[in-house]
């Protein structure tokens, strides 16, 4: 992949029932889905009318605490990455590993436990997995969310390990500040502390044309609305869920 290292270029879902979760997020979002071909593995591509966004697998008995989307960080080199992270406090939950034809790859966790992971893809072609909001962007993640204990820290070592930058925030009272995060010039999401209740980690949100009419079929699907749509800055409306095996996920999008 020809990604500037430190952009987000994969996203995956690992759930007890990929079946379900397919005909929920086909339904909800609008992907496709199709077989990655990976021989003895059920590996399945999501793609938006453009291009593939995500991966969906059955998650490995006795992994995690449940079901969960992973994001994907690209790097230049997926082993040094991995020796900076755990020189910085993180650890390796797989390490470095080749697949054939699609790249290297890690999954690791940041010095608070946040699981991610590190690739370097074969491909030739950028990964759009990730797209800004705006045109074109319906069907792709358009924001990263990292939730962690102590913000300080993390924006420490994301800084160290990928070279983000801070611009900006909005104060959030108790939580602290919600900052803006920066890959080179590209805003991708913000970093804020854990809410009441909530647990630290990484929320993906994915375009749809309709927050509305994804809401409703959320609903109708066997999904729960953790936050009902609201306003966000620029005028589209965001809004938090979980699907029906758990997996939280965030959607943006216009009202209409």
């Amino acid at each position: 992949m020809t990604n500037k290292h430190g952009e987000w270029v994969w996203f995956e879902l690992l759930t007890p029932d990929p079946d379900a979760a397919q005909s929920f997020y086909e339904n909800v979002v609008g992907w496709t889905a199709k077989s990655s071909g990976m021989p003895g593995m059920d590996y399945r591509l999501l793609s938006a009318g453009d291009g593939e966004v995500a991966g969906l697998m059955k998650q490995p008995d006795g992994m995690g605490d449940g079901p969960t989307w992973l994001g994907y960080i690209g790097v230049d080199d997926v082993d040094d990455s991995v020796a900076k992270i755990e020189g910085a406090g993180g650890t390796t939950h797989m390490p470095a590993t080749t697949m054939p034809g699609v790249g290297r790859m890690a999954m690791v966790a940041d010095p608070q436990g946040v699981p991610f992971y590190v690739m370097r893809g074969e491909s030739d072609e950028a990964s759009t997995a990730f797209k800004q909001s705006g045109e074109g962007s319906v069907g792709h993640a358009v924001w990263c969310e990292l939730s962690a204990p102590n913000p300080d820290k993390a924006l420490d070592f994301y800084r160290g390990a990928f070279g983000w930058g801070q611009e900006g925030g909005m104060p959030m009272g108790e939580l602290g500040d919600y900052r803006f995060l920066q890959a080179g010039d590209v805003g991708f999401g913000a970093l804020m502390g854990v809410v009441p209740g909530g647990a630290p980690g990484w929320q993906f949100y994915f375009h749809v044309p309709d927050i509305d009419a994804a809401a409703e079929r959320i609903g109708s699907g066997g999904g729960t609305i953790v936050q009902e749509p609201m306003e966000i800055p620029g005028g589209d409306y965001a809004l938090v869920a979980r699907d029906p095996q758990g997996a939280g996920f965030g959607l943006v999008g216009p009202r209409k």
